[in-house]
């Protein structure tokens, strides 16, 4: 019964998904370098980070915790790995932040709602839902295992190498915007979007599960159209000068 009731709540979140990928063509989430003030009261962005990124790291923590599960081998490599990045997202990347970026609320709130949601996906996946016998110690020979890792720990790296890019663009005090050079940026003008949806793809497919899958699913949805909304953004700023670097938006020679 709860394996039935936890595929629905995947079917759900999948739709919406769809939904969110559709709206983002056409409404700028308004933070970043699309912050406005019209998307209401808002708090310095490394604040910002904070609050939308700890609940998910706290509630997997949760999760783990409670099952009967949480010292299974594989399990145990599952949600270290999941950790490691909302560690970083979360308490290490917010202060890494320069500048006085400001983050809406309202941003803040849809954010915390997604991440506890995908907590369930995730740790109610590996620690409660799945067949015990899903993930016996013969998991980490896998193709399956080896792949996803490989795909996780090198779109972990993409990730924090551009976001460090991004951040050695401006001096303190400047508040421009700059073309960014170097890494995955010779190929797409959002390397670290492109980084995140590598990791996790390769998170989907370690874990070979659909719980996964939708958040690599999410993650597409999400990143996809603000990547192409920021790639419009520098041909708006930069002109012939952003153009003649002839870059993807978010997926190397494709898109």
């Amino acid at each position: 019964m709860l394996y039935n009731y936890f595929n629905s709540f995947l079917i759900v979140m999948s739709i919406i998904a769809l939904i969110v990928f559709v709206a983002l063509y056409f409404v700028k989430a308004g933070y970043g370098i699309f912050f406005t003030r019209r998307w209401g009261p808002s708090v310095k962005n490394k604040w910002g980070w904070i609050l939308m990124e700890a609940p998910v790291f706290l509630a997997m923590c949760l999760f783990w915790y409670f099952s009967e599960r949480r010292f299974d081998p594989v399990c145990l490599c599952f949600f270290i790995f999941f950790q490691l990045h909302y560690l970083q997202r979360a308490f290490i990347f917010p202060f890494l932040i320069k500048g006085d970026s400001r983050m809406p609320l309202s941003v803040i709130c849809m954010g915390i709602v997604f991440n506890i949601l995908n907590a369930c996906m995730q740790g109610g996946w590996i620690f409660y839902v799945s067949p015990a016998e899903t993930y016996p110690l013969e998991w980490f020979a896998t193709p399956q295992f080896w792949i996803g890792t490989v795909l996780f720990f090198g779109g972990m790296f993409i990730n924090m190498q551009s976001d460090a890019i991004i951040r050695r663009l401006r001096k303190p005090g400047d508040n421009r915007h700059y073309i960014p050079y170097g890494g995955m940026f010779k190929y797409v003008s959002s390397a670290n979007y492109f980084g995140e949806l590598v990791e996790w793809v390769g998170f989907a497919v370690l874990t070979w599960s659909w719980a996964g899958a939708v958040f690599a699913w999410w993650t597409f949805a999400n990143l996809t159209p603000r990547a192409a909304a920021i790639y419009k953004q520098y041909e708006t700023l930069f002109g012939e000068e952003f153009r003649k670097t002839r870059r993807k938006r978010i997926i190397p020679f494709i898109y």
